[in-house]
């Protein structure tokens, strides 16, 4: 599948995010507060960036 970089976990990002990965892309994803994409990588899977 694609590598897809995301960025920004708010109301909209983080469900498109989550469908992406499960749909078997390779998700990368940022977001401002570091906390908040690692919880999401935790949960689904993918990747945290350092910064954009």
């Amino acid at each position: 599948m694609a590598k897809v970089t995301f960025l920004g976990l708010g109301a909209m990002g983080a469900p498109i995010a989550r469908h992406l990965a499960a749909a078997g892309h390779d998700v990368t994803v940022y977001n401002r507060t570091r906390a908040k994409a690692d919880a999401w990588v935790e949960q689904h899977g993918g990747r945290a960036a350092a910064g954009v």
